[in-house]
């Protein structure tokens, strides 16, 4: 049970195992692992030749590190499909990608223990740079079999209109 305050505020931090991926508004089957959502500013210096020998900073460009999703390798087609519509030779000359709908917007959720919904971010403008298709085979070992995709896009927001579930009132059993 998370910690709560006297205020109700929850103290504890949430836990990292409850999260589901999702596109075209449904959920994402299987996905058992998705990279940091992760954004870096550029520092830009700069001072005049009269200034102290301590240059001025400020905010640049906004660069935003691609996100890799992971799966167990099923029949579900979901991941190789998408992957496709940026790039599949098997179109042919001059439509190799789908331009009008090769980059959608996704969420991501994050659950309490309890399987509540506590975080959302919505990433927008994503498309696939990278498809690993099938994973390193090996005949002496015993493991999944994991597909992935490398997720570009332009940003990301948290949504804050999903806020703190409301905690139910303990009843004692006694």
């Amino acid at each position: 049970m998370a910690h709560i305050s006297a205020t109700g505020q929850r103290l504890d931090p949430y836990l990292n195992y409850k999260f589901r991926l999702l596109w075209d508004g449904k959920p994402v089957a299987g996905v058992s692992k998705v990279s940091a959502l992760k954004r870096t500013q550029e520092v830009v210096e700069f001072r005049s030749g009269g200034d102290p020998s301590t240059p001025y900073k400020q905010p640049g460009i906004v660069k935003y590190e691609a996100i890799t999703a992971e799966r167990g390798i099923t029949h579900s087609v979901e991941f190789e499909q998408w992957a496709n519509k940026s790039w599949n030779i098997r179109n042919g000359v001059g439509a190799e990608v789908s331009l009008e709908d090769f980059r959608k917007d996704i969420q991501l959720e994050m659950f309490n223990e309890a399987g509540q919904l506590v975080l959302r971010y919505n990433i927008f403008n994503c498309w696939i740079s990278e498809f690993q298709q099938t994973p390193e085979l090996d005949a002496s070992a015993a493991g999944i079999a994991v597909e992935s995709l490398k997720i570009e896009h332009e940003g990301f927001v948290r949504d804050y209109d999903v806020t703190m579930p409301k905690m139910p009132a303990f009843t004692d059993p006694a």
